[in-house]
């Protein structure tokens, strides 16, 4: 099925904001078994607008359409979509309803403004938003289906969801014909290196089509394969998948698109073991990470943001003459952070970050972009240094936190990673 996307306004399209929503679209309806053949920004502009969908509607089954559906003039894509249909606007009960039963949960009423979200084009069908105040519509035009979400990316990305992708399925029907996605997460390695590392992969596995998708500062691996016999293709790829990891080994932290900070979560869940973390230059950035995994207090304790060297003497304990001998930069420093944060909050773990996330800072013997990492633990406590010379602060602070989890992530698998059995992700 032909397939494309169409992200509206000026602000998208000038790059002021940028289109997170096309690529989440894109994603999910992968998963699903279908590619994206085009993707197409529009500005806030009805003539622009209604030509673009008239021209969508000659080339493609499905278009996904994501902005302008909110109450101020410049939101035309109702109005657009009418005019590419050769149908008038007119008030749609059900999209009134919703929208009601939205501001009643605010307990406030609906304002003029508003009243204008619920105008959609004549034979249009309402797609319920439970969550905004403006309410989608699916419609076909010249014989192509098109689903019209709003802009808000949480509110597009519970529509999809709930409202397109089932609807999508149920058009493309029953088929013998199956896609399947796998994606590999790679930590530790450039892209470049991943592809000297798999430089054969189409002679081992000629079925699938290999890809490679950078996430600063992961790499993706993925697997495309199309084919009409589920079994052997799940083989297939999961063979393919056990290659992978002999070619690249530990730098693999995920068959199953968890992030890093998942993984250690799954790790120590595993273990029953409990962590706190000591950060300088990161600010806090392994912890909210930590904690943005649902369920993460069962094993995360507590975070330490010791900026200064006098909160990491008067917090973790940390000795003044070793800062006066090697400064806070430094792997006896972060270990003795370490030591300090799982000594007060009784931790199995503790890991600690001190560095140079620039663009000041830096010195011959310590360049921006040194980090020292210290991991604490019942048994031992270890210090390393890195330096990652590339990117702006912002992007030396996320590898920084990354490389920290990725060390305690090994050390719980005691650097041998767990090949267990590959779940697809996939829809047939």
């Amino acid at each position: 099925m032909h397939t494309e996307i169409l992200t509206t306004g000026d602000e998208v399209c000038s790059g002021a904001i940028v289109d997170s929503n096309a690529a989440h679209i894109a994603t999910r309806i992968e998963e699903i078994g279908i590619k994206i053949e085009r993707q197409t920004c529009v500005r806030d502009d009805i003539k622009a607008l209604s030509g673009a969908i008239k021209n969508m509607a000659q080339r493609a089954d499905i278009v996904i359409v994501t902005g302008g559906l909110g109450p101020t003039v410049d939101d035309v894509t109702s109005q657009s979509a009418a005019k590419a249909a050769g149908v008038e606007l007119a008030q749609d009960s059900e999209a009134l309803n919703t929208m009601h039963a939205f501001f009643k949960k605010l307990n406030r009423p609906i304002k003029g403004m508003n009243k204008k979200q619920a105008l959609l084009p004549q034979g249009s069908k309402c797609l319920e938003n439970t969550i905004g105040t403006a309410p989608g519509f699916c419609m076909a035009i010249s014989g192509c289906t098109f689903f019209f979400l709003p802009g808000v990316p949480i509110e597009m990305r519970l529509m999809l969801a709930d409202k397109v992708l089932p609807r999508i399925a149920a058009l493309r029907g029953e088929s013998d014909d199956h896609y399947m996605v796998k994606t590999i997460s790679v930590f530790g390695l450039t892209e470049s290196a991943v592809n000297e590392h798999l430089v054969d992969f189409n002679e081992k596995y000629p079925a699938i089509t290999l890809g490679f998708r950078a996430k600063f500062p992961e790499i993706h691996i993925k697997f495309y394969l199309q084919g009409n016999h589920v079994k052997r293709m799940e083989n297939l790829i999961e063979s393919a998948g056990k290659w992978v990891y002999q070619r690249i080994g530990d730098n693999v932290f995920s068959f199953e698109e968890h992030s890093m900070e998942d993984e250690v979560g799954r790790l120590l869940r595993r273990q029953k073991a409990t962590l706190a973390t000591a950060e300088s230059c990161t600010g806090g950035l392994i912890a909210h990470r930590l904690t943005d995994v649902p369920g993460s207090s069962a094993y995360f304790l507590c975070s330490a943001v010791t900026y200064a060297n006098e909160a990491k003497i008067n917090v973790l304990g940390v000795s003044p003459d070793t800062l006066n001998r090697v400064g806070a930069v430094h792997e006896e420093t972060v270990k003795e952070m370490a030591i300090g944060v799982r000594r007060i909050s009784g931790a199995t773990y503790g890991i600690a970050v001190s560095g140079i996330a620039g663009p000041d800072g830096g010195s011959d013997e310590k360049p921006v972009g040194t980090i020292c990492i210290g991991l604490a633990a019942p048994d031992y406590v270890e210090g390393y240094r890195f330096h990652f010379p590339f990117g702006d602060r912002r992007m030396r602070k996320l590898i920084f936190a990354t490389k920290a989890l990725d060390i305690l992530r090994r050390k719980l698998i005691s650097y041998k990673f767990e090949v267990e059995s590959i779940k697809l992700s996939h829809k047939e």
